[in-house]
C-alpha cells in the first residue's frame, strides 16, 4: 500500500501534548458537572478519541488516493471531527451540548438527525463483518458527557484540535498521553488492585511467549492494552504477506476490560498501533461458568497481569467449583486462564501473580496443585520490590506455563534489585536492559547464581486421605547469601559436625605450623 509522504517534523511534540492536556484539565476544573479526575479524564479521553479517529481516517484516505482506490469512512458527515469540532468559532454553548447528547437534534449542517453520541452508538460494520464502526459503537455505549458548560467544552475541543496525529511520528506522542492518564488513575487503580505493568516486563513476557501469526492471543484483564499492543507489534514483524497481514487483523488479538476509561484507552491504543478493529469485550472475564468454557473459547496464548487482591460478587464466585472459590481475584483469573488455554501442547501463558499466590494455602493450594498436575509450569521469574511502583511495592512473580504438562522441573530466576539500590521506584523504574541477563539465561538455562531448579511434583503435600493440604511455590534461592536451609534436622546436625571437624583440623594444622616457626 502506498503511503503519503512523511512530514519533515512532527506538528505535535511530546512537550506540546503535555501542555495541551494540562491546559484542558485546567479548563475542565471550572465545570460544575465534573468532580475530580475520575470525571475529567473520561471526557478528555473521548474527545481525543474522536480527534484521533479523524486524523487516522484522513491518513487512510490519503493513502487510498495515492493507491488509486476508494476509502470507506467509518464516520460520515456531519459527524466527523472536521465537520463540527475543527472550527474554533463553530457550534458552542447549549447548542454544542444538545448536538452531542440529544437523541434527535438540529445538526451543524442544518439538517435533522440523531445527536453525535446516538449516531456513534448506532454504527454497525458492513457486509456482516466486524470493522472500525463496531469498535466506535461499542466504545460510545459506555461514554457519557458530564460537562455542564458547552462553552467550556468548546474551549477544551479547541485545545485538542491543536493535536495532529497525521503522521506515524506524531502518533507516537500519544504514548505520553497514556502515561499522563495512568499517573492520574494511580490512586483509583490501586484501590481496586489493578497495577499497570511496566513496559520492560510486558516486552519480556511477549518475547518469551513468542506469539505467531495463525495463533490466537488473549488478555482477560487487558486494561489499556499493554500486552495486546506489544503482541501486535511482535506479530506484525512476521506479517510479510497480504494473507498474513489480513490474518493478523482479524480474530487474532482479543481482550476483556469492563471499566469504561481503560476500555476507551485500549481501543485508542490498538487503533494507534494499526489494529483496524480491536476485539475488546466490555464485560467481566469471570462472568462465565468455568465448566461451560469449551474448545471454541480456548486460545493459543494468554498474556496478562490480572487484578491483585480485589473481591468479586457472589454471582461471579458461583461460576467456580465449590472447593475452588476464593475472594482473591488473582486466583480466580488463574483458574480462568488454565481453562481457556488450548490443550495438547497448543496453549501457553505468561501471568503476573502477587507474591502471596506462591505460598497461599487452602483454596490457593488446590489451584496450584491443578496447575502442577495438569500443566507444565516450567519457569517462575521472581520480581523484586518496586517493579510496580508507584502503584504498589508488592513483590510479584511471572508464571510461565503451557499445556504440555504435567510439571516436571520448575526453573526459577530471581531478578535482583537494581545495583546500588534496595528496590525499583517510580523515578527509577525497571528497564529492558535490567532483564538482559534473564533473557540470555532463558534459552540456555545454564548455571547461574540467580537461577535454580525445583521438582514440581515434590511441592504438592497431601494428607493421609490424599487431599492436597499445601503447595508452596515460594522456594528461596539456595544460592543466595543467607538462604533458608530446607534440609531435615538430622542432615543439618551431621553437616554441622562435619564442618566443625574441618575447622578443628585446620586449627591443628595452624598450631603445628606456628610451633615449627617458633623453634626454627
Amino acid at each position: 500500500m502506498a503511503r503519503a509522504p512523511k512530514k519533515t517534523a512532527p506538528q505535535t511534540t511530546a512537550q506540546r501534548l503535555d501542555s495541551i492536556v494540562k491546559s484542558a484539565r485546567k479548563i475542565m476544573r471550572k465545570d460544575k458537572g465534573l468532580n475530580g479526575d475520575l470525571d475529567r479524564l473520561p471526557v478528555l479521553t473521548w474527545i481525543m478519541f474522536l480527534k484521533f479517529l479523524d486524523d487516522l481516517e484522513r491518513m487512510h484516505a490519503d493513502e487510498a488516493e495515492l493507491a488509486g482506490s476508494k476509502f470507506d469512512h467509518a464516520i460520515e458527515p456531519p459527524y466527523r471531527w472536521r465537520d463540527w469540532a475543527a472550527d474554533k468559532d463553530g457550534i458552542t454553548g447549549p447548542d454544542l451540548l444538545t448536538f452531542i447528547t440529544a437523541e434527535k437534534t438540529t445538526l451543524p449542517d442544518g439538517s435533522e438527525g440523531p445527536g453525535l453520541f446516538a449516531y456513534l452508538r448506532s454504527l454497525r460494520g458492513t457486509n456482516g463483518g466486524r470493522d472500525r464502526r463496531d469498535v466506535i459503537s461499542t466504545v460510545f455505549r459506555g461514554v457519557t458527557n458530564r460537562m455542564e458548560s458547552g462553552y467550556l467544552l468548546r474551549d477544551v475541543i479547541n485545545l485538542i484540535n491543536g493535536i495532529h496525529f497525521d503522521s506515524s511520528e506524531e502518533m507516537h506522542t500519544l504514548g505520553r498521553l497514556y502515561e499522563t492518564l495512568l499517573r492520574e488513575m494511580r490512586d483509583a487503580a490501586g484501590d481496586s488492585g489493578e497495577f499497570y505493568t511496566p513496559r520492560a516486563v510486558v516486552r519480556f513476557m511477549v518475547e518469551r511467549i513468542d506469539p505467531r501469526i495463525g495463533e490466537t492471543v488473549l488478555d482477560p484483564a487487558c486494561g489499556t492494552g499493554g500486552f495486546l499492543t506489544e503482541a501486535f507489534a511482535h506479530m506484525a514483524l512476521q506479517a510479510d504477506t497480504v494473507e498474513k497481514r489480513e490474518q493478523l487483523q482479524s480474530g487474532t488479538l482479543m481482550g476483556v476490560e469492563p471499566k469504561s476509561l481503560p476500555f476507551l484507552l485500549v481501543q485508542m491504543n490498538l487503533l494507534l498501533h494499526g489494529l483496524e478493529a480491536p476485539e475488546i469485550d466490555p464485560g467481566n472475564a469471570l462472568r462465565f461458568r468455568l465448566s461451560e468454557i469449551g474448545e471454541r473459547e480456548r486460545v493459543n496464548v494468554i498474556l496478562t497481569n490480572p487484578p491483585f487482591g480485589g473481591e468479586e460478587e457472589a454471582g461471579i464466585l458461583s461460576n467456580f467449583p465449590d472447593d475452588r472459590r476464593t475472594a482473591e481475584t488473582a486466583l480466580l483469573f488463574l483458574q480462568l486462564i488454565m481453562r481457556r488455554l488450548k490443550r495438547k501442547g497448543q496453549g501457553r501463558a505468561a501471568v503476573v501473580v502477587p507474591h502471596g499466590t506462591l505460598f497461599g494455602t487452602g483454596v490457593a493450594a488446590r489451584i496450584k496443585a491443578d496447575l502442577l498436575e495438569k500443566f507444565n509450569l516450567h519457569t517462575i521469574v521472581r520480581l523484586p520490590e518496586g517493579v510496580f511502583a508507584p502503584y504498589t511495592d508488592i513483590a510479584a512473580n511471572i508464571l510461565f506455563f503451557d499445556t504440555t504438562g504435567p510439571t516436571g522441573q520448575i526453573a526459577y530466576w530471581e531478578q535482583p534489585a537494581p545495583q546500588g539500590r534496595r528496590k525499583y521506584s517510580k523515578t527509577a523504574p525497571l528497564q529492558s536492559a535490567d532483564l538482559a541477563d534473564l533473557s540470555a539465561w532463558w534459552d540456555a538455562r545454564g548455571d547461574d547464581p540467580r537461577a535454580w531448579l525445583v521438582d514440581g511434583q515434590g511441592l504438592i503435600e497431601r494428607d493421609a486421605g490424599g487431599q492436597v493440604v499445601a503447595v508452596n511455590l515460594d522456594i528461596k534461592n539456595p544460592n543466595a547469601k543467607g538462604a533458608e536451609d530446607h534440609r531435615i534436622p538430622s542432615e543439618i546436625v551431621e553437616a554441622a559436625f562435619a564442618k566443625e571437624g574441618e575447622v578443628l583440623q585446620l586449627l591443628g594444622e595452624l598450631r603445628a605450623l606456628v610451633s615449627q616457626q617458633a623453634f626454627a
